[in-house]
């Protein structure tokens, strides 16, 4: 006798959400990852351009080059607001995705179980089984040597 879960199709359907769910996430830690970056970098660049701007504004500089990289500098600035705001949104979506899948583990490792223990009663049953058969072969044995 073999052993069948019933639950075996939502248990691979589980699985494969699971997996889906497992792939979003990394992606969603991917995108979280590049668009970081890309925030470090704009602070880092944002960083060095303000030490030069301060070391050419000591040695002497004009007033158009100083206008000239005000304004860049709110240009950059602007940059890395939205880079920022993409940031946040990239968490949040990575937070979502981490949950997503969290659940999905909860429920599939909930079926994972639930097929444990329905294999443990299988086989606790096929042990009484197998007791009741050696039980009435020893049964027959016993009462074939009687006749004998």
């Amino acid at each position: 006798m073999n052993f069948t879960y019933k639950f075996d199709n939502i248990l691979d359907l589980r699985e494969r959400e699971k997996q889906d769910a497992a792939a979003s996430y990394q992606k969603s830690i991917d995108r979280f990852s590049k668009v970081a970056e890309k925030l470090y970098h704009l602070l880092k660049q944002k960083e060095n351009f303000e030490q030069e701007q301060r070391k050419k504004i000591e040695s002497g500089l004009s007033v158009q080059a100083i206008q000239l990289n005000e304004y860049y500098l709110s240009k950059l600035n602007r940059e890395i607001d939205h880079c920022q705001r993409e940031v946040i949104l990239a968490r949040t979506n990575m937070q979502r995705e981490e949950k997503k899948l969290l659940e999905k583990n909860i429920e599939v490792k909930k079926l994972e179980i639930l097929k444990e223990k329905e294999f443990a009663r299988f086989l606790e049953t096929m042990n009484r089984e197998d007791g009741k058969i050696t039980d009435e072969i020893s049964m027959q044995i016993v009462a074939r040597e009687k006749t004998v």
